[in-house]
């Protein structure tokens, strides 16, 4: 069970999760995931579906035809639309009525995972609901590997439990069968789990990959994500473009962690394992290793 100090603490905003002017708007839309969710994908394209077209998971034009796409328009608009009500600005710049069902793909906003996650958690925080964002790694987009992914989890008050679930698209028909809005055990690969796999030889890792296009797998890839869950469950929901600078190199392929760097993220990763359970050591983690929070970004 959630302590009242937990409930409390995913309640609250981070930078990224502040609905500011949009908080009303944001508590009159559904509370169910799957109606919110649904409602979400008629808003949003994903760069890889946008970069294949009509074809693959967009065969039947579930997200519409990208023929129509502003040839003008970024392939990818994760830098323009960082915070949630960034993109709810965004919807509302293209077509005033906000979020509908019936948005035209040249109305819509081209952003990854991670900020449809960042978006939700916003809503539901917004309706009074802890919400939380979980950055890991999913297997069921391509059979045999796990790509890297952010989700939900809200608080079920009446069922004493976090309810799983993946906002990010339509998913029907995937490779592999997901209950996308009650995710069950093991349909999700938690970044921490995946970490301590790899460092005691449980599994290579090359099945859990980074989309950077450069085959970006193991603990590189994983902990990358390892990191963003972490920051996440701290409700500071950091995008792809940060990481901590002890990892720059690391991250980068360009050397390796220190024996002493390792310990700190296996201790990490342990606590990550039960971030309920652990909840006090993972905020103390948080007040007081400057490492993880001392941040690399694109001009700093």
């Amino acid at each position: 069970m959630l302590t009242n100090e937990m409930k409390n603490h995913y309640l609250e905003f981070g930078p990224f999760t502040y609905p500011g002017l949009y908080r009303e708007y944001f508590r009159a839309l559904p509370d169910s995931p799957r109606e919110l969710g649904e409602l979400i994908s008629h808003q949003i394209i994903h760069r890889v579906t946008l970069a294949e077209g009509n074809k693959n998971a967009n065969a039947d034009l579930r997200y519409g035809d990208m023929n129509r796409w502003p040839w003008y328009r970024s392939p990818c608009e994760d830098d323009i639309y960082l915070t949630a009500p960034a993109i709810a600005a965004g919807l509302f710049r293209l077509d005033e009525r906000g979020f509908v069902p019936d948005r035209l793909v040249e109305h819509k906003l081209v952003l990854t995972c991670r900020f449809v996650s960042v978006l939700v958690s916003s809503i539901y925080k917004a309706k009074g609901i802890p919400c939380r964002s979980r950055a890991g790694f999913a297997p069921y987009f391509q059979p045999g590997r796990s790509m890297d992914h952010w989700i939900n989890q809200l608080w079920l008050e009446e069922e004493g439990r976090w309810l799983t679930f993946d906002a990010d698209g339509f998913y029907d028909g995937l490779p592999v069968p997901v209950t996308q809005y009650d995710m069950r055990e093991g349909e999700f690969d938690w970044s921490a789990r995946s970490w301590l796999d790899i460092r005691r030889g449980r599994t290579d890792g090359a099945r859990f990959l980074y989309a950077d296009g450069l085959g970006t797998n193991g603990l590189r890839a994983v902990g990358r994500y390892l990191v963003y869950d972490f920051h996440a469950l701290m409700n500071h929901e950091i995008s792809y473009v940060f990481h901590p600078r002890f990892m720059d190199a690391f991250l980068q392929g360009e050397g390796d962690l220190s024996p002493e760097e390792l310990a700190l993220l296996d201790r990490l990763a342990e606590l990550l394992l039960d971030p309920d359970g652990n909840f006090p050591a993972l905020r103390e983690l948080w007040e007081s290793e400057r490492k993880l929070r001392y941040l690399r970004s694109p001009l700093v």
